[in-house]
């Protein structure tokens, strides 16, 4: 059980959720309409003094109170293009194997066989028997 919550927990820290956009603005406003100091506009908002800084130095340096997107972890290796050219390859070969799926793809996308079937199980492709099939929508009973 303490694995599996590390596991739960490590994954948050990945990207932690944003506080919302309406929040910002109150407390930009508060901060610009000197309504208190920082550490007390802070108190009143539930927030840290050091966020209020992150804040300020955002809308200085972009313009703008949006959060800046999540972009930690491993980009896929099929993406766009090469991820339409893989699903109709698979269409059109479907007694193909992931090592020559990853042989035909290996002019334009370097990666591993592991990359190849995360691609295929993001187009619902599925293995059956000897050969890839769509995933079945029917629900199980």
């Amino acid at each position: 059980y303490s694995n599996l919550s590390n596991r739960v927990l490590f994954s948050d820290m990945l990207c932690m959720k944003t506080y919302p956009l309406e929040l910002r603005h109150r407390v930009i406003r508060a901060v610009d309409n000197r309504i208190g100091t920082k550490k007390e506009i802070a108190e009143t908002f539930s927030v840290s003094t050091s966020w209020i800084r992150k804040l300020l130095r955002r809308r200085k340096e972009t313009g703008t109170l949006e959060p800046s997107a999540c972009t930690q972890g491993r980009k896929p290796a099929f993406n766009g293009k090469d991820l339409e050219q893989l699903n109709k390859y698979v269409r059109e070969n479907p007694d193909s194997t992931l090592e020559q799926i990853r042989e035909h793809f290996s002019g334009t996308v370097n990666c591993s066989i592991v990359a190849v079937h995360n691609a295929l199980k993001r187009l619902d492709w599925h293995y059956k028997k000897n050969r890839y099939e769509r995933v079945s929508r029917t629900e199980k009973m």
